[in-house]
């Protein structure tokens, strides 16, 4: 596994061994069953082979197998790949465990549909490199792929954010959390303390933190070729009937010009694009790259099982 030149949180094995059983107790697999139903009922993969990003134990990992996909599941904690095999071996599924960080991990053209899921993303403490893994994502995604990324999103946090909380397991272990939001609301910084058999260990790490629409422009900002100008909307919905606030924000100016494109001017902004190949990706899907097919957060929030959307609330999660 490659090297990088700073050091940060996540890479102490510790941290995840000693958290384990907070962060990943049976309920939260058994849920995952029903998430990665509901997930693919909205997505429609056109095709079987799938990358889990920070994979960790195998919680979505395992349903998909289950259910027939090939699944590669990438993570750069040997604790949480060896949890993974396990529990795979127990499911009797096959799957491709990597342990790579999801900064390097570069398979060109090989999965019609990547996952983060679980908050895995926007660990760094430079935030051009969540840019670079969401370039890696569009690498590795064949044509007309799909991608779904699940973050606790800023509307969601500015609701139900406690300074602290604690969580006790039955065999008297307690977890006391303190939280704290900082960097003008992009980042939040959490102190975590393990109480066991009498010793306390703390533990201090951050991520950053995204809206709905930071993380669309996000994508955008990651995904336009460098020196192409977004001329024509990325971004649709997939269903409609949505009011404005399941969107998950206002719309741009762009985006409402393309919902009340008649025929008429579709077909004629066709013919301006003349035969390219540009042109026949925009027939197949206009306005949008056939590299990546985005949809609206609010539907997967709904297809995860996740509380209301209407109200704003649950994860926010996108598909590109």
């Amino acid at each position: 596994m490659k090297r990088h030149a700073k050091k940060e949180w996540f890479e102490d094995e510790s941290f995840w061994s000693d958290l384990y059983p907070f962060m990943f107790p049976e309920e939260r697999f058994a849920a995952a069953v029903e998430q990665m139903d509901k997930l693919l009922q909205l997505v429609k993969p056109n095709g079987t082979a799938v990358l889990d990003l920070c994979c960790g134990p195998g919680r979505c990992a395992i349903p998909l197998a289950r259910l027939g996909f090939r699944v590669a599941g990438v993570d750069r904690t040997r604790f949480l790949l060896n949890k993974a095999r396990a529990r795979a071996r127990t499911a009797k599924v096959r799957i491709e465990w990597v342990l790579e960080d999801m900064r390097d991990f570069l398979r060109p053209e090989s999965f019609h549909l990547a996952l983060s899921m679980f908050t895995s993303f926007g660990y760094f403490d430079d935030k051009k490199e969540d840019v670079r893994v969401l370039k890696n994502i569009l690498t590795n995604l064949k044509p007309g792929g799909a991608c779904v990324i699940d973050v606790m999103g800023k509307e969601r946090i500015a609701k139900i954010l406690l300074s602290t909380t604690s969580n006790v397991l039955p065999d008297g272990t307690m977890l006391v959390q303190r939280h704290e939001i900082f960097d003008d609301w992009t980042r939040i910084r959490n102190e975590w303390t393990l109480i066991r058999k009498g010793r306390a260990t703390t533990r201090k790490f951050h991520h950053t933190l995204y809206s709905g629409q930071e993380l669309r422009d996000r994508m955008e900002w990651g995904w336009i070729p460098k020196g192409e100008a977004l001329r024509e909307p990325r971004w649709r919905r997939v269903r409609s009937g949505h009011s404005k606030a399941d969107r998950g924000g206002a719309e741009t100016r762009e985006t409402r010009r393309a919902m009340r494109e008649t025929p008429r001017a579709r077909k004629g902004r066709r013919d301006r694009l003349g035969s390219s190949a540009e042109a026949q990706a925009s027939r197949e899907r206009p306005g949008i790259s056939p590299r990546f097919r985005p949809c609206n957060p609010a539907e997967i929030l709904t297809a995860t099982g996740s509380t209301s959307a209407k109200r704003g609330k649950g994860r926010i999660s996108l598909s590109c």
